[in-house]
């Protein structure tokens, strides 16, 4: 899979598309998924064109990644999210349902989020 400087995370980071931030810093952007599956469905994107996990911490420098993990924290720690439980989910490829081809990570919670698959 290759990086589409085009897809919406990108045009997202390039100010080309509004959102409600809920978060930024030099590493993270974070915004609420259109399509909330939970009370609580934040998508958290780092900043570079990564496609995916594999892709991010293959070619991220070590700050970034230490970096993007910090973000994730915070923002877990800035909706309080750590009270109820929450779940990170991180898609990649056509088998796992990856919409978008910009490494993000989901956080849900607020709810009660049952298995983590359905067979």
């Amino acid at each position: 899979m290759s990086y589409d400087i085009n897809n919406v995370f990108a045009k997202i980071l390039r100010g080309e598309i509004p959102c409600q931030k809920i978060y930024e810093d030099d590493f993270a952007f974070a915004f609420p998924d259109i399509h909330p599956q939970a009370p609580l469905h934040i998508l958290i994107i780092p900043k570079g064109p990564y496609c995916n996990y594999h892709d991010f911490v293959t070619h991220a420098a070590d700050d970034a990644i230490t970096g993007f993990q910090k973000a994730i924290a915070n923002i877990i720690h800035l909706t309080k999210a750590e009270e109820g439980g929450y779940r990170l989910i991180s898609n990649s490829g056509i088998n796992a349902h990856q919409e978008v081809p910009h490494y993000h990570v989901h956080l849900l919670g607020g709810r009660h989020l049952g298995p983590l698959l359905v067979k």
